[in-house]
């Protein structure tokens, strides 16, 4: 959950603004962390949550219980792979080694054309900003095309997040 209470604030934020929107949640399907939290604002206000959680987890018994549509897979490659078919954007809450992985695959995939949905990031308090940092040296050290530097969206609070995922439009990025 994070030290202190501005992340758990910014997972029911984020779950309002999805709900208001009518926006549906797909998410890894566990009860923990600040995505449990998220499904459970969701599901409270009455949208729609689906989880895809891998049945090593499910067997762990973090799966959330109160998920009408859980589907279980066999790995977490298959766990990633269905959730970018089912979902039309990306957005990552402050989080560990997981989250950054999943964000940046997430980001990844748009450069290589894999898929041309967005990719966002919710910089509670400064959380992503050495992230941010590091993707600036990426594109100064050339690792990076300059013209790629904006697939990641950036925002600190949920409401201005989901303008820009709405508002964004693929770009043709540079690809290998």
């Amino acid at each position: 959950m994070g030290r202190g209470p501005r992340h758990r604030a910014a997972a029911v934020s984020v779950a309002r603004e999805l709900v208001e929107r009518g926006i549906s949640l797909v998410y890894g399907g566990a009860r923990v962390g600040l995505m449990g939290v998220v499904a459970d604002e969701v599901l409270a206000r009455g949208g729609s949550v689906t989880g895809v959680i891998p049945r090593g987890l499910v067997e762990r018994e973090i799966a959330h219980s109160s998920l009408l549509d859980v589907r279980v897979v066999e790995t977490m490659h298959a766990r990633k792979a269905l959730m970018a078919e089912l979902s039309d954007a990306f957005i990552a809450l402050p989080g560990g080694y997981g989250t950054l992985e999943e964000v940046l695959e997430a980001v990844t995939w748009v450069q290589l054309g894999i898929h041309d949905k967005p990719v966002a990031v919710l910089n509670v308090g400064g959380y992503y900003d050495g992230l941010l940092r590091q993707v600036e040296q990426a594109v100064e050290e050339a690792f990076i095309p300059a013209r790629n530097r904006g697939l990641l969206l950036v925002a600190e609070d949920p409401a201005t997040l989901l303008d820009r995922l709405e508002g964004w439009t693929p770009a043709t990025p540079s690809r290998p």
